[in-house]
This record gives C-alpha cells, sequence and structure tokens, in this order.
C-alpha cells in the first residue's frame, strides 16, 4: 500500500502512521554537508541509523527520557510519535571543534571544561543560524518551561551518552538533537525527536582519534561507511565479521 508522504529531508521521509497521531520515519541513504553543497548516497547508511537511533532512543527511554520512538518496523523505517517540532538545534558540545574552533578560535581538539549548549534556528534559506535564548523567546520559537525542560533534557542526555560511548572506547565530542510539542494528559509536554545517529554526532575512537561520524564526507578523509559500521559493531548491532550475499556486514537482529 502506498504510503502518504508528509515531508522529506536531508537524510529522512516522514510518511503518516497507521494511527492518529504517528507516523513513520523513513531513513534515506543520502548524504549532505555544507549546506547541501556536498551530496552524496551510500548505499546501507539509511540501515545503519535506523538501528542506531532505535537502540539509543530505547536506552533512554530506559532512564525516563521521553521520545517520540514507538518501534522499529523494518530495516528502515521506525513508528514514531507525531509531535510539534520546536523550529531549533540544540548542540551539546564536549570537545571544541568544527564551527566552535571557527568562531571563537579555540584550539581543535580541546576538551571544554564543561559541556556546552548551543542552539540553532532550523532554517537552511538561513544557513541554519546561531542563536541565543532571548532570541527563541522574543521571537516565539519556544517559551521559557520549555527551554529549561529542553536545556535540562539535553544535558541529561549528553550525560548518559558520555558515559555510554565511553565503555565503547568511543569519544562523544559534541551532538544535535530536536524537540517537539505533544499534547498528552491535557498538557503540553516538550520530548526528544529527529534521531541519535553518526549523521548528528561527532564521535572519536578514544585512543587514535580517528574520525567515525560524518565529517569523514564533510571532509572527504575516508569512506563513509566505515565509521558508522564500527559504530555499530562496538554496539553490538552489527556483525563485520559475518557477511551478508552483497558482501556487507550484517545487523545483528534485535
Amino acid at each position: 500500500m502506498k504510503k502518504s508522504k508528509i515531508y522529506e529531508g536531508k537524510a529522512k521521509i516522514l510518511y503518516k502512521g497507521p494511527e492518529q497521531g504517528t507516523l513513520i520515519q523513513h531513513f534515506k541513504d543520502d548524504a549532505t554537508a555544507n549546506n547541501n553543497e556536498k551530496m552524496e548516497i551510500f548505499e546501507g547508511k539509511g540501515v545503519i541509523n535506523n538501528r542506531i537511533s532505535e537502540h539509543i532512543f530505547t536506552l533512554l527511554s530506559a532512564i525516563d527520557i521521553p521520545n517520540h520512538f514507538i518501534k522499529r518496523l523494518n530495516m528502515r523505517e521506525q513508528l514514531i510519535h507525531e509531535v510539534d517540532i520546536i523550529p531549533l538545534e540544540v548542540v551539546i558540545r564536549n570537545v571544541a571543534t568544527g564551527s566552535l574552533t571557527k568562531r571563537l578560535g579555540i584550539p581543535d581538539g580541546e576538551k571544554l571544561t564543561r559541556p556546552l549548549i548551543e542552539f540553532y534556528l532550523k532554517d537552511d534559506l538561513l544557513k541554519d543560524p546561531i542563536v541565543s535564548e532571548e532570541h527563541i523567546i522574543t521571537f516565539g520559537w519556544a517559551n521559557q518551561n520549555e527551554l529549561d525542560d529542553i536545556s535540562s533534557l539535553a544535558f541529561r542526555i549528553n550525560d548518559f551518552l558520555v558515559g555510554y560511548f565511553s565503555a565503547l572506547k568511543i569519544q562523544l565530542i559534541d551532538f544535535k538533537i530536536e524537540f517537539g510539542r505533544i499534547f498528552k494528559n491535557e498538557e503540553v509536554h516538550v520530548i526528544l525527536a529527529d534521531e541519535i545517529s553518526p549523521d548528528s554526532c561527532r564521535l572519536w575512537d578514544f585512543e587514535t582519534k580517528l574520525k567515525m561520524d560524518k565529517d569523514v564526507f564533510r571532509e572527504s578523509t575516508g569512506n563513509l561507511l566505515d565509521g558508522y559500521h564500527e559504530v555499530a559493531r562496538r554496539m553490538g548491532l552489527i556483525n563485520i565479521n559475518e557477511v551478508s550475499k552483497n558482501n556487507k556486514p550484517t545487523l545483528i537482529k534485535g
């Protein structure tokens, strides 16, 4: 049966879900960088990101981080709660790199004395400009209570993920998350939405500092999927030693 498309972004497509208040989130193989100036398709990227994001959202649910994930439907799709997306990209930084070093002249790779939260307006035409809390409140993108909830949840998520990835010998450099509003028990709640995957995180090997995220594509320093596969392998989601008929690493069923 043909699905009804609601929205298509750079890396995902949203379809109308089977029940009211649900959506189907489809992970694409597309990779983009530098505001769509660089684009390429990596076969299987969507499958890996779907599985990684599912695993992380399930772990976050177990520690009472409210989020939109309901269940994985197949290799590329998840069933999620429909939310009113707050038009902000929330970035948590643990180590200086990327735009932070360019804007402020901080040495690349310098560990920050504490996690840093930044907010960017979700607007491709404006190239997702950084904004302050005052901008957010003044222009009504979120109210103060919502912003407090977003910040609190973002730091809790960071605390958990830093520890989780550390156990896998991976350093969580920074990551981008999004939040949405959902109506529950006659109240509006802020919950985690979108995805958490190597597309939205910077992940470095603890010892070698090898990058296992989309920076490999941004900087043209190697094969994007090699890093994604290694992250999935360390998470116990993929078996590099077991090869499928297509000569590709095999996902472990969960």
